[in-house]
């Protein structure tokens, strides 16, 4: 019996065409420099305008590229240098998690957007809850302890995390891990803070993450790593066999079958919520079962939690309400031993993970 080609499926197309005018362009590329500091400069500053108008015009998302070289599928592709620094800076973060004599890394991640050095002026209380799982976590032997604090996206400058642009959706070969969406130079989508980040995660035993409630969800910030993080799940390591960002080379891949790789599996967590309201449990729930779809897992009951500081009080005193409350304290630095021995014990071959060997009968 002749088996029947299979078919790839035509990329939908037909939204409005966001292309900008010159004069468009030139009026939004020249509004970041309203400071009369910049006034004497108005000539260098058209100058400096011609030359984004000509990358935008021209599409140059990636205007410095070399030879991919081996181990991809084609060597001669002229891949984007951000893209083989970002791969290379994961692939020595990958040793490091691997490597049984190095010292347990814990990525601890503060969600909130609160900072005290923008508005609103004052820290939030998921830093000083982080700050607690710090102090048990780095005071054990042999353990590196990292904070990634994502208010830094409110309150530095060029400080981005650029939207998911939905890759994985039209086909998950076209969803490069790490992510080759950014930086985009021809659109103005530079200072991705994502590359810096994915080694983080790479690299860690064992993540924490503290959150507020913002309208029951998760922080802005969080929801933006999150959705760039998808391409740890499935993502594909090897742009040239897309040529970049082919659509019709993506969806032959997947429709072929494709492996969906877990580039963070088996890492283990620990997920804290804290609300003043509304929506903590939703929130909590919602973020342990991202991690297990990536093939996370949970270093126990302790080490997950949602809790209500201040329950419907002011917020003006909210930080005297979490110094009051020493149970929430205690039950952080609770989540933090748990995460603690968990990885202990996982890198001593000691935790049991129950039905890991068994093949996923569908993949997303």
């Amino acid at each position: 019996m002749q088996e029947l080609a299979l078919s790839v499926p035509e990329a939908r197309k037909g939204t409005p065409d966001p292309t900008l005018d010159q004069a468009e362009f030139r009026k939004r590329f020249l509004q970041q420099f309203q400071d009369p500091a910049y006034e004497p400069l108005a000539g260098e500053l058209q100058r400096v305008a011609d030359a984004a108008w000509d990358a935008y015009s021209h599409h140059r998302k990636s205007p410095r590229t070399r030879k991919a070289g081996p181990g991809f599928a084609d060597p001669d592709y002229d891949l984007a240098v951000d893209w083989i620094a970002a791969k290379e800076a994961i692939d020595l973060a990958q040793k490091r998690h691997e490597d049984p004599k190095a010292p347990s890394r814990f990525l601890l991640i503060s969600a909130s957007s609160r900072s005290e050095h923008t508005c609103p002026g004052e820290m939030s209380k998921s830093y000083r809850l982080v700050e607690i799982a710090h102090q048990v976590l780095a005071s054990a032997e042999n353990t590196e302890v990292e904070v990634l604090e994502l208010s830094r996206l409110t309150s530095e400058y060029g400080r981005h995390i650029h939207p998911c642009k939905a890759c994985f959706s039209t086909a998950a070969a076209l969803c490069h891990w790490p992510c080759s969406c950014y930086p985009n130079y021809s659109l103005g989508q530079t200072q991705d803070w994502m590359n810096d980040i994915y080694p983080k995660w790479v690299e860690a035993h064992g993540v924490m993450i503290v959150t507020p409630v913002n309208w029951y969800q998760v922080s802005s910030p969080l929801k933006l790593m999150m959705d760039r993080l998808v391409c740890a799940d499935g993502g594909n390591p090897d742009p040239t066999s897309t040529q970049g960002k082919k659509t019709d080379l993506a969806k032959g891949l997947e429709v072929k079958g494709w492996d969906y790789p877990k580039h963070l599996e088996g890492r283990l967590f620990s997920v804290l919520v804290h609300g003043d309201a509304e929506g903590a449990g939703g929130v909590r729930r919602s973020l342990s079962d991202w991690l297990r779809a990536m093939d996370l897992e949970s270093a126990g009951g302790a080490a997950e939690f949602e809790r209500y500081i201040g329950y419907w009080k002011p917020y003006a005193t909210s930080h005297e309400e979490l110094d009051r409350d020493q149970a929430v304290q205690d039950e952080v630095r609770n989540a933090a031993w748990t995460l603690l021995e968990a990885v202990k014990a996982k890198r001593e071959g000691k935790l049991v993970s129950a039905g890991k060997t068994l093949k996923e009968p569908r993949q997303k």
